[in-house]
Order: C-alpha cells, then sequence, then structure tokens
C-alpha cells in the first residue's frame, strides 16, 4: 500500500469480493488479528483461513461499507488507521438473512520496503444504546448504566 489510509479501501475491495487471499496479503506474516467476538489470530495464514470461513458460511455476498480513514501517525513509519464500517448480507447459522451491523475497525500499519503493511487490527461491533456488557450464570447481556437523555441534550459519548 502507497499511503496507510489505502488499508480501508484495500480491505473493503478485498471484502466485497469474498477474496480472503487479497485480504489476508493485507498484512504481515506474522500479524495479529482480533475480531469482533474476541477471537485472535496470530500470523496471516490463521487470517486468511478465518475469513476464508467467513466469506464461506457466514458473510457469502456480504458488503461492507468503509467510513472515511481517520490516520494517527506514530512517526516516519508507523500509523494507527480507524474506520467505521456498515455490513449487510450475513446470513444466520440456518441461512436466514441477518440484519445490518456497524463497526469500527482498528489497523495498525508499518512502513517496509515494499510499502505500508498490517501489523495488527482490531475489530468491534457498534451496539447501540448501551455502554458494556454484563456476564450472569454463563449469559452475556449488553447494559446502560446511565439515565438515557434525549439527543438534542446529550453529547454522543453520553447516548
Amino acid at each position: 500500500m502507497q499511503s496507510p489510509a489505502m488499508v480501508v479501501s484495500e480491505w473493503q475491495a478485498a471484502w466485497n469480493a469474498g477474496d480472503a487471499e487479497k485480504l489476508s496479503q493485507l498484512f504481515a506474516e506474522d500479524a495479529d488479528f482480533v475480531n469482533v467476538v474476541g477471537l485472535w489470530w496470530h500470523d496471516r495464514d490463521s487470517i486468511r483461513e478465518e475469513h476464508h470461513f467467513g466469506f464461506t458460511k457466514i458473510f457469502p455476498g456480504s458488503v461492507i461499507e468503509m467510513g472515511e480513514p481517520r490516520v494517527r501517525e506514530l512517526g516516519p513509519d508507523a500509523a494507527v488507521v480507524q474506520s467505521k464500517w456498515s455490513l449487510a448480507g450475513q446470513v444466520s447459522p440456518e441461512g436466514e438473512q441477518a440484519g445490518a451491523r456497524d463497526g469500527i475497525f482498528t489497523f495498525v500499519v508499518e512502513r517496509r520496503q515494499a510499502g505500508w503493511i498490517t501489523v495488527t487490527a482490531h475489530n468491534t461491533d457498534i451496539v447501540p444504546g448501551t455502554q458494556t456488557h454484563v456476564n450472569r450464570e454463563g449469559e452475556r447481556s449488553t447494559v446502560h448504566y446511565r439515565e438515557k437523555r434525549s439527543v438534542s441534550d446529550s453529547s454522543p459519548s453520553q447516548q
């Protein structure tokens, strides 16, 4: 990649093509990837294999739309790139269409001789109207601790 921000458009192109090989080429051989449920993959091969499974069983034909990248340079050879995303086309284990999802991707990229490459990434779902998770007797639920305010009298961080 010629710039850190390109990871966002390249991710979108690889995802929308359902191309796990192309997607994996965005990552260094020893890259780390944490998905939306905390599964942690420790190399390019695992990233490719898990996304191939996802494109086959969970997200066949899905479409992701990546938002404008936010780039924070950490020096001349490293950057953090973040982008909101929206995804449509996931299927349930029974093969039924699932609802659309939104999230935020964080990529840490490093400049190498051949260009920029991802060394670690973390994908997070956005769960509207919640602040955290609570585990009780083997079940997880999302919760909101603050009193909910109307949109007109609160900042985005308080919703």
